[in-house]
């Protein structure tokens, strides 16, 4: 068994929602080499940080990704495996890739409760606009308001 931490850089973009790694973000790993009878077991702790954009307010955001996998590296057989040894090594970009980007979130959030944006002036609504009064967001609903403040 052998145990390694490496630091690489992502050799291109993981990801293409509303957050991803950008390429030459800095990946950490952590990875366990165990020998086995049908072949090298690779077991690895990934962590690296994926920025871009909220999915209700659009305020940029960075969040870390920390993802775990396990992968069986086999010798040469005549058996079908996903992941082969070649000439005594093992590539992890793959498995490392495909673990990052499934660890991304679908619809992440600057905050838990972020209510996102005000659906007539697209403000935030996390952080509002002190105003001193409610405007009609539309000039059309005018002579609406004026009606109904004058029944009051």
């Amino acid at each position: 068994m052998r145990e390694h931490a490496v630091s690489v850089t992502a050799p291109e973009k993981l990801g293409e929602g509303l957050v991803s790694v950008a390429a030459g973000e800095s990946v950490d790993l952590d990875v366990t080499l165990e020998s086995i009878h049908e072949g090298i077991l690779v077991s690895a702790e990934a962590a690296t940080t994926a920025t871009g954009v909220c999915g209700r307010c659009l305020r940029d955001i960075a969040l870390p990704v920390q993802v775990d996998f396990q992968e069986l590296f086999a010798y040469s057989s005549e058996e079908a495996f996903d992941f082969e040894v070649h000439d005594d090594h093992v590539d992890l970009e793959p498995l490392v890739r495909d673990a990052v980007v499934l660890a991304l979130p679908f619809q992440p959030v600057c905050q838990p409760d972020c209510p996102g944006l005000d659906p007539e002036t697209g403000e935030r609504l996390a952080f509002p606009p002190e105003r001193t009064s409610r405007e009609t967001a539309d000039p059309r609903w005018s002579a609406l308001a004026t009606y109904y403040r004058e029944e009051k």
